[in-house]
């Protein structure tokens, strides 16, 4: 890989898990001086068209109130070049293969590419608790789960790739949120149904009252609701996401509104098929990586200049219409905002003796935010099957980084899934008032019967 930038500690990154350490006092005093509080690179790039970071977005923007959609910042933005099928070839250094494959399949299909805004911010307990959580932070059970950290990033300056997909597991996305999206995954001729859910959170691990000690090994809480359409409405599942899967799997259930009873759900992990997704996504793609991560090797390569999905507040405007988005073979991507990023880039591959539809992943993860931007995805012949991307922006009203859309496109089958749209609908609440008794299987009774 051209322009790598090689990682601390790189001789570590090839020892096991279970002697992965945390960082030195001296090395933890590198955040918030040429590291960011969170672990990136402050300063800019050789050439600048990476800027430094100076804080992210920490005020919203004049006339925006809680709970509308998120005004676009950078609406005054232009495109500084469009990469197309036909220029490809001269930034193929800064494409993944996945957006090589998706320009390779799809004559329309291109990436305006616009000035790279960090805009990436978090509440100040969050840097804090990173800060500290570097120096007593270690992975545990061979990588299956971490221990003594809480709070803020597990793994500020990471030292294998196992450290950089468990940054992104337990990343801030608040401490309890409520969402209202769409799904839909378009038929080559650009028909679809749109899937409604309700999901809710509590994020045990950023609670600001919980310590490790008391985490009961819960890193979220979890509820989707489909409420549309018809057919599937009713149908909950609930989901008590565990830091340590392999020590205790994810604890899941289902009610079912036509038998009006909760189940278990021992499936709901893995490369068992995402809910009501035309079997266009796992389970473990949800977020775009979920669950325990015991399956595969994880090599961390480095971190390279890429451009990726970032800002993505077109996409998550609320005078957009579904349909403006949702078009054949992939989104529409006039709507799609893409800039030059520093992203950690790790190498999943699949362990001897287990399984699972996809042998390979690569992992593109935003230094900034610990987000994963996008992911390319491999089938058992080793060839490229599925390209995911995930079309941030910043929350500005809750200091956090996440996505408003994820895309799913499957190249085999021409066709893709598209999860998170929020245009038409209600906005993100990060107000909600959640206790861990709330996603008890008996409150999910008592919800269900409702």
């Amino acid at each position: 890989m051209k322009k790598l930038t090689l990682i601390p500690l790189l001789l570590a990154a090839l020892l096991p898990a279970t002697l992965a350490a945390a960082v030195s006092e001296t090395d933890a005093a590198r955040l918030g001086q040429d590291l960011t509080p969170l672990g990136a690179e402050m300063g800019a790039n050789a050439d600048g068209s990476i800027p430094a970071w100076t804080g992210g977005i920490t005020t919203p923007p004049a006339g925006y109130t809680v709970g509308d959609h998120h005004p676009d910042p950078f609406a005054g933005d232009h495109a500084l070049y469009t990469v197309t099928a036909d220029n490809a070839a001269q930034h193929e250094a800064r494409l993944t293969a996945g957006h090589l494959a998706m320009l390779k399949a799809y004559p329309d299909y291109k990436l305006n590419v616009y000035p790279t805004r960090r805009s990436a911010s978090y509440p100040e307990r969050i840097y804090a608790a990173t800060r500290q959580n570097a120096v007593t932070a270690k992975l545990v059970n061979d990588g299956a789960g971490f221990a003594d950290a809480i709070h803020g990033i597990p793994f500020p300056i990471p030292q294998n790739g196992l450290e950089v997909i468990w940054n992104h597991l337990a990343r801030y996305r608040g401490v309890a949120a409520a969402r209202y999206i769409g799904q839909a995954a378009p038929t080559r001729g650009g028909s679809y149904t749109l899937v409604e859910f309700e999901d809710d959170f509590l994020f045990n691990y950023a609670r600001e009252d919980m310590t490790y000690a008391q985490l009961d090994n819960v890193l979220v809480y979890f509820k989707q609701s489909v409420v549309g359409p018809a057919r599937l409405a009713g149908t909950i599942l609930l989901a008590h996401e565990t830091m340590d899967q392999v020590k205790e799997p994810r604890r899941a259930w289902v009610y079912n509104a036509g038998q009006r009873r909760v189940r278990r759900a021992p499936n709901v992990a893995y490369d068992n098929p995402g809910t009501a997704a035309d079997g266009m996504r796992t389970s473990d793609q949800f977020d775009m990586y979920n669950g325990a991560p015991d399956r595969y090797d994880w090599q961390l390569v480095g971190k390279k200049e890429l451009i990726v999905p970032y800002n993505s507040y077109k996409l998550h405007a609320k005078d957009v219409k579904y349909a403006e988005i949702l078009k054949p073979l992939h989104i529409n991507q006039d709507l799609a905002r893409y800039e030059l990023h520093r992203v950690w880039v790790v190498e999943a591959t699949l362990k001897a003796g287990t399984k699972h539809v996809y042998p390979r992943r690569t992992f593109y993860v935003d230094e900034d935010s610990w987000q994963i931007l996008a992911v390319d995805q491999y089938d058992t012949r080793g060839q490229l099957w599925r390209v995911s991307e995930a079309h941030c922006i910043n929350y500005y009203d809750a200091r956090l980084f996440w996505s408003t859309l994820e895309v799913h496109t499957d190249l085999q089958a021409g066709r893709y899934l598209a999860i998170g749209l929020d245009n038409e609908g209600r906005m993100y609440d990060f107000n909600i008032k959640r206790t861990s008794a709330d996603y008890s299987p008996d409150a999910l009774r008592r919800e269900g019967v409702r």
